[in-house]
């Protein structure tokens, strides 16, 4: 099959398109022909060789991928071969196959092409896991949104003002706050002129946000913890700003806040199977009411990786990149 190959660690210009062997569908697998996948910064890392795929996992690049079933392996029940899906995936996307555990498949929710379906399962499941299922996020709270403009960002903002609660979000240009804006955020914050934790404290009179999404790690961490309401909630999913920061452990204790780091490439399968199922309970029917919806910046073809790994490093895209294998 065509899959995108690296012939060494560095720059996007390591990417190119290669045959490589056919994977096949293990048991509880099943084997999906892919119709298009999306591009991640956890994939510019591991371009990079700082974010090997976890043990057993596909050493291609690519965390989602949308297509049609080709194959079960043993076991599988549940889906057939030509069925429509997307999927969460720990590596093998950026191929024309590839081999996935039954429980990390999920319909194309209704309303949604198949190209477009690939911007879902990553942010989707996180946004979820983290804020929902993770930090209990609930109507009424108030949550900070880093990066707002990104693909998670987008989606988180979505998800979290269409179930109640007051979104908060930051953003390095106009353009990109106007976007948060229309998505549903309700507070906007410039971090190139603004400070967003007197922001916080101007907008929630004092008390602080119950959650925060943050995709910058050690930079942010006492600032983050300054913007936390008491009992609140910081959950980190990524690394942009460091990652060894100095944590005021004093403050933490006055707070009685937590602070939470996850992943979701290195969970095991049972977990993840259990986000997807989530996902597809409670998130796919507001996609499907176009109550939520995909952010795509762009749309690009396989042969092109490498450009859209530039884009990506750029930071100058809103939503997602998306691959057309």
């Amino acid at each position: 099959m065509r899959a995108v190959v690296a012939e060494r660690n560095g720059g996007p210009e390591v990417l190119s398109v290669g045959e490589v062997p056919d994977p096949v569908a293990g048991p509880g697998e099943v084997l999906v022909e892919v119709v298009a996948t999306a591009v991640n910064r956890a994939d510019t890392l591991q371009r990079q060789g700082f974010y090997p795929p976890p043990p057993g996992a596909s050493d291609i690049i690519g965390l989602e991928c949308s297509g049609r079933v080709a194959a079960l392996g043993e076991g599988v029940e549940g889906w057939q071969v030509g069925d429509e899906v997307c999927a969460l995936l720990a590596g093998g996307g950026y191929a024309e196959l590839v081999a996935v555990p039954a429980g990390q498949l999920m319909p194309v929710p209704a309303g949604i092409d198949l190209v477009t379906a690939a911007a879902l399962p990553e942010v989707a499941c996180t946004v979820w896991s983290n804020l929902f299922m993770v930090a209990g996020l609930t109507a009424g709270e108030t949550v900070l949104v880093h990066g707002g403009a990104g693909g998670i960002g987008t989606f988180a903002i979505q998800l979290a003002h269409q179930l109640g609660t007051r979104v908060i979000t930051t953003g390095g240009t106009p353009d990109k706050l106007g976007l948060c804006g229309s998505l549903g955020a309700d507070v906007t914050i410039n971090y190139r002129e603004q400070d967003f934790v007197e922001v916080v404290r101007e907008q929630t009179d004092g008390h602080g946000v119950d959650v925060i999404l943050d995709n910058m790690g050690a930079k942010y961490l006492d600032r983050n913890l300054s913007a936390l309401a008491n009992e609140g909630r910081l959950v980190i999913i990524g690394m942009q700003g460091g990652t060894k920061g100095e944590l005021d452990i004093a403050k933490l204790l006055n707070k009685r806040a937590a602070v939470i780091a996850t992943s979701l490439r290195s969970r095991p399968a049972a977990d993840k199977a259990a986000i997807c199922a989530a996902v597809v309970e409670h998130v796919w029917p507001l996609v499907a009411d176009g109550l939520v919806r995909p952010i795509v910046h762009e749309v690009m073809s396989l042969k092109d990786v490498a450009a859209a790994h530039t884009v990506m490093a750029e930071g100058t895209h809103t939503g997602k990149i998306l691959l057309t294998v």
